[in-house]
């Protein structure tokens, strides 16, 4: 078995970053009215910038695959060509269509040459897939390079013409927050964006990662579905899938769009997040004082604190100054936030030699969580 190294880390952020001022204006209104709730979602989120791939005058300016090929090519250099790749991993929760794959896009756009692709599906761990089969593919001598990316293009799932309504029950919102995470709470969250990593079998440069493990578990055997797209949530809990609804119906339910299932998602995501945290950790001999970096992938800033107390009732906390976030600025990238938030503190002159790093992200789909554990080299 071979060690793992993450040698370079780029980002692609498409435009000019977007202020709260200007979101409708780029995802359009519900009826003809200005959102309630969004003051209120935007509030609880605290994020003041995000990207999209909308242009200037609501024209699309990338969609996904593009965005992750660019990413892809910021990798690359005139040592390092995109010739050389060996095994190109890409993940996503929004793809461009639903054939052909997703990586089988971006290596379209890519032309460089004939190598292995691999599309994990899913929503946030997607990119953590994509990471972790790059990762085993290098570490079993496969290949002697592989790059993975996490990118989502969500702008076009947010238009205003796949909502019905707006966010209902203010008063509701503004004394209980977790009910603004339904459609109306993704709209002002949401953004587009990818990240790259090159994974190579040595280290190589001034900084390089080296991949200690990743971890992955799933409580789809006990939750329900919590987020979900492209299907309905019946009385029973069970998904109707869009394929059993009319074309009529695609736009009368708004199946396509984006929804979450509140209730489940205010009960049960920070508990189980630090209970499959807890077992990561566990099961590779780590403690949460050896952590220098924690990079959590938080869909919201009101989370944050919840989620300490949970650890800290759980006897692992990490300090708060060990904490490395960026969402308040670049929005919620799904796939791709772990990556984003890995580039901005591997260039942020912060890092030592021997200091560990913790990625960590939860799926709200169905309750999913990917870690990774990294050691600066």
């Amino acid at each position: 078995m071979k060690d793992v190294y993450i040698t370079r880390i780029s980002k692609f952020l498409p435009n000019e970053p977007v202020d709260n001022d200007h979101m409708e204006e780029k995802l359009g209104v519900i009826n003809g009215k200005t959102s309630k709730a969004r003051r209120i979602v935007l509030r609880n989120n605290k994020i003041t910038t995000r990207y999209y791939a909308i242009g200037k005058n609501g024209e699309t300016t990338h969609n996904n695959a593009q965005l992750a090929k660019e990413a892809v090519e910021r990798l690359c250099d005139a040592t390092f060509t995109k010739d050389q790749i060996q095994l190109l991993s890409c993940g996503t929760s929004t793809p461009d269509q639903i054939l052909p794959s997703h990586a089988s896009m971006v290596h379209g756009f890519l032309k460089n040459g004939n190598v292995e692709i691999n599309s994990p599906s899913g929503a946030c761990c997607s990119g953590m897939n994509a990471l972790k089969y790059a990762f085993l593919a290098v570490k079993a001598g496969q290949v002697d390079n592989a790059v993975c990316t996490g990118s989502e293009r969500v702008s076009t799932w947010m238009k205003s013409n796949l909502y019905e309504n707006e966010v209902e029950h203010l008063k509701e919102l503004e004394d209980h927050p977790i009910l603004s995470f339904n459609k109306d709470f993704l709209r002002w969250m949401l953004s587009d964006g990818a990240g790259a990593f090159l994974l190579q079998n040595s280290p190589k440069g001034d900084l390089s990662l080296k991949i200690e493990w990743i971890e992955g578990f799933s409580y789809a055997h006990e939750m329900e579905t919590c987020m979900y797209a492209g299907g309905d949530k019946l009385q029973d809990g069970n998904l109707k899938p869009w394929s059993e609804y009319s074309p009529e119906m695609w736009t009368q339910k708004s199946i396509f769009a984006i929804k979450q299932d509140t209730r489940l998602l205010g009960e049960n995501i920070l508990i189980k997040g630090v209970d499959s945290l807890k077992m990561a950790i566990d099961k590779h001999s780590v403690k949460h004082t050896d952590i220098d970096y924690y990079l959590p992938h938080i869909s919201s800033y009101y989370f944050k604190e919840g989620l300490y107390n949970e650890m800290k009732n759980r006897n692992i906390e990490i300090p708060w100054e060990n904490w490395f976030m960026n969402l308040s600025k670049v929005g919620n990238v799904g796939a791709a936030s772990i990556y984003i938030m890995l580039e901005e503190l591997s260039r942020s002159g912060k890092l030592k030699k021997g200091d560990k790093i913790l990625l960590s992200v939860p799926e709200s789909a169905r309750f999913s969580y990917s870690y990774a554990y990294l050691t600066v080299c």
